[in-house]
């Protein structure tokens, strides 16, 4: 059972689609509670799940293809709505009756969808014979509708492109609503789950609070709970909300793992021990942290070290304050998907966070885990509606394993001090531009690289500086922030002139997709 238990529900079954993420985000925008499920443990998940409808993501495979991912038969025996994206509608149209084939014209990027009749799917949205722009993906085609359905949408390269049984209340989408690049397509799955699927939209951050308090308290009953700090508002906000349901139960545990920015472990604990009556017990534990690292170059095994160390650290910790039954991280729903690749499926493992896929079997406290329900926006909601500080609720993420995924290569004192040197000028420069709150995410990387440069009249032979700034909503899609020009020559001038052992700084373009957020 789910914090979200009490709410109308939507369950969206992923055939592997990148941007599968971006429907649960729409639907829940839309004030209704939503969970992903992999195709195939989809049929389980429906029969416990109790969706009000179903909404069949997008997906790298063609329905045309022998052995791809199906929908598992109970949903269309339910009598729920039913929403097919992309490779959702083919093979819920295959399914069904219908006919899909491959090797027709394929469609990719912006397209016009001329309406060529009203659905309910369309209501107070597009208006009938209307051209909107979409966003197509597709290689599939279907060539003969499924009995029920009839044709509301067409695009050039899409006869089928929207196709409704307003009857059974199917809907089947050529194109991919959940994406900005349909700048209507907010509205249409609001419509669907809203109107069609009627759900109340009563999912809100003050619900999900009262909620989250029972569970916690249900879970955790009398035992002791241990709450990992790492110093970025997820694990913050989870140490508050736990602390509100069980009070003195909880012990916070900040490890200064030698990887912190400049002067974050002074932040961190004076907000806990200034601002909050929480018992916070503070390690540091650098040393062991740095020396395991030593000669670790893999960004996996970077990970997998880390989190093995803040286990055995907790561990320690635990005994320390009479045996604390539980260990409480502040793991977020785009954490859990990104470190879990269903088996048999077409996803792949992105990366594994250390709280999440680094963790080893043989821990010994039981996980809770009050925000992995929650997308990064959805926690700073959660932490305004705690009372956390603007200040803190709106800091800029920052990945629990550190600096040290921010060395690539591997990671020693040395490099570390000219990071946090480099990193604390370009985010100085970024506030004194009024810039901060403007950007999702913004860093420095040293890269293992070093040029050839001249300063005064010597040569100079030293390290290349990435700089790193991304507009987001929830982290699973990214873009590079626009930096006026001299912008980026004032900070590239302050960090050579004063970070010794810098002589080069560039600035990464790459939006999410193709690259991730981090570097590694």
């Amino acid at each position: 059972m789910t914090a979200a238990n009490a709410h109308d529900r939507i369950l969206i079954i992923d055939f592997g689609s990148q941007v599968t993420q971006l429907i649960a985000r729409r639907v829940r925008e839309a004030g209704v509670y939503c969970e992903i499920v992999p195709f195939n443990l989809a049929e389980e998940a429906f029969r416990t799940f109790g969706a009000k409808g179903v909404i069949l993501s997008g997906g790298p495979a063609s329905v045309a293809e022998i052995g791809t991912p199906r929908a598992p038969q109970a949903v269309f025996e339910s009598g729920v709505p039913v929403l097919g994206i992309c490779y959702g509608q083919m093979t819920m149209a295959e399914q069904l009756g219908g006919t899909v084939e491959s090797g027709h014209h394929r469609e990719f990027g912006r397209a016009d969808l001329h309406v060529v009749a009203p659905s309910q799917l369309f209501t107070g949205v597009w208006e009938d014979k209307s051209r909107n722009q979409v966003w197509m993906s597709h290689g599939d085609r279907i060539t003969r509708m499924p009995p029920g359905f009839r044709i509301v949408g067409v695009s050039e390269n899409a006869p089928f492109a929207a196709i409704a049984d307003e009857t059974r209340r199917y809907y089947g989408l050529m194109f991919h609503p959940e994406v900005v690049h349909t700048p209507e397509g907010g509205k249409l799955l609001t419509n669907f789950v809203r109107q069609i699927c009627g759900c109340s939209g009563d999912w809100s951050m003050a619900a999900y609070r009262e909620e989250a308090i029972a569970k916690i308290r249900g879970q955790v009953g009398d035992g002791r709970v241990i709450c990992g700090l790492s110093g970025g508002v997820d694990s913050a906000v989870a140490a508050v909300l736990i602390h509100e349901a069980i009070g003195d139960q909880l012990t916070c545990v900040f490890v200064d793992h030698g990887l912190m920015r400049k002067d974050e472990a002074r932040q961190v604990v004076d907000l806990f021990r200034g601002h909050y009556n929480i018992p916070l017990v503070h390690v540091d534990a650098s040393d062991m942290f740095l020396a395991a690292l030593q000669g670790v170059e893999d960004p996996e095994a970077k990970r997998k070290v880390i989190g093995r160390l803040f286990i055995d650290v907790f561990d320690d910790e635990a005994q320390k304050v009479g045996g604390a039954d539980f260990l409480a991280q502040g793991t977020l729903y785009p954490d859990v998907i990104e470190s879990v690749s269903f088996s048999g499926g077409p996803s792949v493992t992105i990366k594994s966070h250390h709280n999440v896929g680094g963790l080893p079997e043989r821990m010994n406290m039981k996980l809770v885990e009050p925000l992995r329900e929650l997308f990064k926006d959805e926690v700073r909601a959660l932490g305004r509606e705690l009372g956390l500080p603007e200040a803190f609720v709106g800091r800029h993420p920052f990945p629990g394993p550190g600096l040290a995924i921010r060395c690539p290569g591997e990671v020693t004192r040395e490099k570390l001090d000219v990071l946090r040197q480099a990193d604390a000028i370009y985010l100085d420069e970024i506030r004194k531009a009024g810039l901060y709150d403007a950007i999702w995410q913004a860093f420095a990387v040293l890269l293992p690289v070093r040029t050839v440069g001249v300063m005064g009249d010597g040569r100079t032979y030293e390290n290349v500086l990435a700089l790193r700034a991304v507009t987001s909503v929830d982290g699973m899609t990214a873009d590079f922030y626009p930096f006026d020009m001299n912008f980026l020559g004032r900070a590239a001038t302050r960090i050579i002139n004063e970070v010794r052992g810098v002589n080069r700084v560039v600035y990464d373009v790459t939006s999410k997709p193709p690259g991730t957020i981090e570097w590694e």
